[in-house]
């Protein structure tokens, strides 16, 4: 007889739903055009941050009532489900992401439409907001497979999938057509099995003894998750 796959619970993993997500450093909260916008829009737009924007389906935005209107579908919509990244120091907006391509009926959930401003950028926060979706998507809701995808030729988003722990599974040539150009899309993922060591690698890099006095990664998330050698670093985060 041939081989199937093994058995698994078919039981569904519940939908995510618009929560409350709190971290030490960064908290994700439902997107609100009255408490997120503006500090996202100044953020995020500008001719300096035009390269942010590159591999992302929208954006920038002419003009910030076109970023608004974003912002408004962005709140009410289920698939993708928005998330704001609110610095817990300043109660400002600092990022976004999103779970999308939903499926509770195989348990599988993917994170995306992720934009970090420069305050986010390579920062304990960016990482924490990370890790809070991915425990909430493994432990709350039970999913299985928890994915990341980008366009191929976005070579810091296929590093920051490493670095987080996500595995390399290969790339969908002519996968999309994104703002007219072709996209053939890595992707990448994390399984259920192997959550457990992800999570104690990211509550090790996230603790505060794995920094200096001057807010300097001691030990680096990419070593923990076995994507470099392992050593002592006091590099800029990776």
């Amino acid at each position: 007889m041939s081989e199937i796959g093994i058995a698994v619970d078919p039981s569904p993993a519940l939908r995510p739903q618009l929560t409350v997500l709190p971290g030490r450093v960064v908290t994700l909260r439902p997107f609100d055009r009255a408490a997120h916008a503006e500090a996202l829009y100044q953020a995020t737009h500008g001719p300096e941050m035009e390269d942010q924007w590159r591999y992302m389906s929208e954006g920038p935005f002419a003009v910030r009532a076109d970023f608004d209107a974003a912002i408004d579908r962005n709140a009410v919509s289920t698939d993708p489900l928005f998330f704001a990244i609110v610095d817990n120091a300043t109660g400002l907006a600092v990022g976004q992401a999103s779970y999308l391509r939903i499926e509770p009926r195989h348990r599988v959930i993917e994170v995306g439409n992720i934009i970090f401003t420069p305050a986010l950028q390579r920062s304990s926060g960016a990482t924490e907001a990370m890790y809070l979706m991915a425990r909430h998507a493994f432990e709350d809701l039970g999913y299985r497979r928890y994915e990341w995808k980008c366009n191929a030729l976005n070579q810091p988003s296929r590093r920051a999938a490493l670095r987080l722990g996500f595995v390399f599974e290969g790339v969908f040539r002519q996968h999309m057509i994104i703002k007219g150009r072709n996209r053939d899309t890595a992707w990448f993922a994390m399984l259920d099995s192997e959550w457990p060591l992800r999570r104690a690698n990211f509550e090790r890099w996230l603790a505060p003894s794995n920094f200096d006095s001057a807010g300097r990664q001691i030990l680096s998330l990419s070593s923990l998750n076995g994507n470099v050698s392992p050593k002592t670093s006091s590099a800029p985060f990776r």
